[in-house]
């Protein structure tokens, strides 16, 4: 008995055994195949430091290094191109270690010199909407092979969270410079084309508006659990694919193995399919609408310079409704124009409650007692902006005013966003960097892009957050930014609607990719289970 006994037992442990093992195996991250991503809407323009849009940013990533990378949770940086680090003790100086033997996507060296043209070339003034977050850059020193030496105009409480953001990439300085074209946008244009990067992956192919395909880069630098170069997938395919019911679809039928922006409505429905996976990555993500203030609109007195008008529109809002309509609860009421997750948002309570008969006395006030007609610009085929729109449509008429809602695509309500050739635009945002400086600087201040290329000015926000820039005792800093916000969130250009996840559809086979706080789409350690 004892010997069957022994005998049953070990057979049960053999099993358990297996188990265990199978497991685990499941576990370990597998090397090869192609992963295809439903996307919706295309990239622009895939080259670092003259950008400044999400479709294109999210695929920058992918493409291109830096010299420190945000961590998974978007608070922190991490070692990227560069190994080590220090600051000066007097906060005037960087000095970073680069990592040995890394190569470009074309297999050639990184040099330091690549890394001092890199950044003195993002950091000459007009480079971009995001020169501003390096423009304490004064000169880039090349110590040695290994080492660079960041040269400061003053002290900068911002500069290591910089030099993780997309327009610090490290490029190849011969190659880009070789590049066919007069001035620097030329060459960036023509560069963008064909990218010589450092990141996980290469540009294999770019059929505009329907497809894009990154195949792994040979020569990337981080290795993966099993001690090989990342990334493990042998590819990833986006398909562009803007109506949001089409993305799912193709999502439900198999031919997608994941999709992003998938509408609040439909996440229930799909996390009850078993072959799904429905993930609402933790966000900086912020909806908002936002005002054209000038005074003249297409040749046409515009109501929304007046700031009583802009501060009915947001008193005629009910947000807890637009919450629940459109995100199903899922997301929050906003306290400031930034989220409540991005450091030092001093919003206590939600803004603009709702209140239709304090809405109708300011427009009366500012002279439009039986209200106006207006536009808003939102995205074709996108469920949450319809959704959006044609609920503030109802509650605005209440007061009388009168919202007529036009349909573009993307790559039109982008131009004519940049363009100030809006109304009222419907957008989201989501930070780049773990500090409050990039959404001020876009938002805000408007030395950058004339507040969301709104017209909005103040003197007093212009200042506060210039002086934020090279403030370095963090209370004092705060305080700067709480000024900005007391007066941006009182007469500022912008309806804020409310804060949310990145709801991202994936099959069950699909393991390891991360969409992190600050938007970043992470493919380097997905892999798809076989």
């Amino acid at each position: 008995m004892k010997a069957a006994r022994k005998a049953t037992w070990l057979a049960s442990l053999a099993v358990s055994l297996l188990t265990t093992a199978m497991a685990q195996a499941a576990d370990v991250a597998q090397r090869g195949g192609t992963l295809t991503y439903g996307r919706y809407a295309d990239s622009t323009f895939l080259e670092p430091v003259l950008n400044d849009n999400n479709v294109d940013i999210w695929i920058l990533s992918n493409l291109y290094d830096t010299l420190l990378l945000p961590t998974n949770d978007g608070k922190g940086v991490q070692p990227g191109l560069a190994s080590a680090w220090s600051i000066a003790a007097d906060g005037k100086s960087v000095t970073l270690t680069l990592r040995s033997g890394a190569r470009f996507s074309d297999g050639s060296a990184i040099t330091a010199e690549d890394v001092r043209w890199s950044l003195e070339r993002a950091a000459k003034p007009g480079n971009g909407v995001w020169q501003f977050m390096i423009s304490s850059i004064q000169s880039v020193q090349v110590k040695d092979p290994q080492t660079v030496i960041i040269n400061l105009s003053h002290p900068d409480p911002t500069i290591l969270s910089a030099l993780t953001v997309f327009n610090t990439a490290v490029m190849p300085k011969k190659q880009f410079e070789a590049t066919p074209g007069a001035t620097d946008k030329d060459k960036a244009t023509a560069f963008a084309e064909h990218p010589v990067g450092s990141g996980p992956f290469i540009l294999q192919s770019w059929q505009h508006n329907s497809t894009m395909t990154l195949v792994r880069n040979p020569y990337y630098w981080r290795q993966g659990s099993d001690g090989k170069p990342l990334p493990y997938l042998d590819a990833v395919k986006f398909e562009i694919i803007p109506d949001d019911a089409t993305r799912i679809l193709k999502l439900q039928s198999g031919e997608l193995d994941g999709a992003e922006f998938i509408p609040y409505s439909r996440v229930a429905e799909l996390r009850g399919n078993p072959a799904l996976n429905m993930v609402l990555f933790p966000s900086t993500r912020v909806e908002y609408a936002s005002m054209n203030v000038n005074p003249q609109i297409a040749g046409k007195a515009n109501p929304l310079a007046n700031p009583k008008v802009r501060q009915a529109l947001n008193y005629a809002t009910d947000k807890d409704g637009i919450i629940q309509l459109v995100t199903y609860g899922i997301g929050k009421p906003m306290t400031s124009f930034m989220a409540t997750s991005t450091p030092m948002n001093s919003g206590t309570t939600p803004l603009y409650p709702v209140d239709v008969a304090k809405a109708k006395a300011l427009l009366s006030e500012a002279g439009y007692p039986s209200g106006f007609s207006t536009d808003m610009m939102i995205l074709a085929g996108n469920e949450d902006d319809i959704s959006i729109a044609t609920a503030l449509q109802q509650m605005w008429a209440a007061v009388g005013v009168t919202l007529n809602i036009n349909q573009v695509d993307n790559a039109t309500r982008t131009d004519r966003f940049r363009k100030s050739d809006f109304a009222l635009r419907l957008s989201p945002w989501t930070d780049d960097i773990a500090d409050p400086s990039e959404i001020t600087s876009y938002f805000a201040y408007s030395k950058n892009i004339q507040a969301l290329h709104s017209g909005w000015k103040s003197d007093a926000v212009d200042q506060a957050f210039e002086s934020a820039q090279k403030e370095m005792d963090p209370p004092k800093r705060a305080a700067l930014y709480k000024t900005v916000q007391d007066i941006y969130n009182s007469s500022g250009p912008t309806i804020p609607l409310y804060e949310s996840s990145y709801p991202v559809a994936l099959k069950t086979s699909v393991k390891g990719f991360v969409q992190i706080p600050l938007g970043n789409n992470l493919f380097s350690e997905a892999y798809l289970q076989k």
